[in-house]
């Protein structure tokens, strides 16, 4: 159990379907090392200097982040043995296109295997941003989900490590996501293509979230604002554009909820383009004396604050339904009045 426990904790630097792997960090070290010395002009010892500024790393808000993580991977070593899995969704939704006798069975052998594999790898891709895109969007839009978000949007300093700096729920929330997509591409590829399915992966990682981790996506959670064309910040959330997410300025507001693609953002209109991240204050601009960096901020008060907007939907859904009750009897009534005066019309 012990070495298990270790093994969720280091295993997140060792293993590339994590974010935060060895060779990601390397990789988005580099990107900001040339990003600053070619782009910005700075001599190569002002850009190891910028890229490892000890206000950033040494911050209290850094330190939180590493906290959290650590406490997270206890919960989620105890917690993720009892989430619904991938494996149980495909199965009841793969039971579920059976017995509904749609013949496709030609269609997959019509189908060369090789486009198979690209267009199975392809549909995990974008399902898997786009759900990230919505439930992202509803955690800024529903109080209740806010509560516990506003943890992540709690940070004042960015680093790789504040993509770990969740509310337990809402990584249960996000676990869910993940089942969903990969149980709903799962069970229809395998439906319409059988044994020919197959995903496309470096290192045992989909090839689409290989080259975008590879990339620099860390830099997202970073303090090296690295900024894109203005056309690639349609198609591609660039580092300064998810900085911009975090800011504190009411005019970036729920902008740029994509974690890979802006594609969706642009066609929502909550697409804004990036900024000097320099100019950026980040964190929530909460006016109460918390302290965003307490593990009671952190994990107790979002918990308490989430079940408060809970208990009003009850009350909510109720006062809806009894207004547009009120209004159907209105309307009745006075349709009742209206008949009844023709009526008499009609007579005199």
């Amino acid at each position: 159990m012990y070495y298990e426990l270790l093994e969720n904790f280091w295993g997140n630097f060792l293993d590339p379907k994590k974010r935060i792997f060895a060779g990601y960090l390397l990789s988005a070290i580099l990107i900001a090392f040339l990003w600053l010395v070619f782009r910005r002009n700075l001599s190569g010892r002002e850009a190891v200097v910028k890229i490892f500024d000890r206000t950033v790393l040494f911050s209290r808000s850094s330190f939180a982040d590493i906290k959290v993580f650590f406490i997270n991977r206890v919960f989620t070593f105890f917690i993720s043995p009892l989430l619904i899995t991938q494996l149980v969704i495909a199965t009841a939704i793969f039971n579920l296109l059976i017995s509904l006798e749609w013949s496709v069975s030609n269609f997959g052998d019509i189908v060369p295997t090789p486009l198979v594999i690209a267009s199975f790898t392809m549909f995990v891709f974008i399902l898997d941003d786009l759900t990230k895109y919505i439930v992202h969007r509803w955690m800024h839009k529903l109080p209740f989900l806010w509560a516990l978000h506003k943890v992540h949007h709690s940070a004042q300093h960015l680093t790789p490590m504040t993509i770990f700096r969740t509310h337990p729920l809402e990584g249960v929330v996000f676990s869910m996501r993940s089942a969903f997509v990969q149980g709903v591409s799962i069970s229809v590829f395998f439906y319409i293509f059988g044994n020919k399915v197959d995903l496309a992966t470096i290192l045992g990682v989909n090839i689409f979230v290989f080259i975008f981790n590879a990339l620099g996506s860390n830099l997202r959670h970073s303090h090296i604002g690295i900024r894109y064309w203005n056309w690639l910040e349609y198609i591609l959330i660039s580092p300064a554009q998810h900085h911009l997410h975090h800011s504190v300025a009411s005019e970036h507001y729920d902008k740029n909820f994509g974690a890979t693609l802006a594609i969706w953002d642009w066609i929502f209109g909550s697409l804004h383009h990036s900024v000097e991240s320099e100019t950026l204050s980040l964190g929530v601009d909460d006016k109460s004396d918390r302290d965003p960096n307490s593990l009671s901020d952190l994990y107790i008060k979002p918990l308490a604050t989430c079940f408060s907007e809970l208990v009003k939907y009850p009350i909510v859904i109720t006062n809806y339904f009894a207004r547009k009750l009120s209004k159907f009897r209105s309307c009745a009534l006075d349709d009742s009045v209206s008949i009844k005066t023709t009526n008499q019309s009609t007579r005199h």
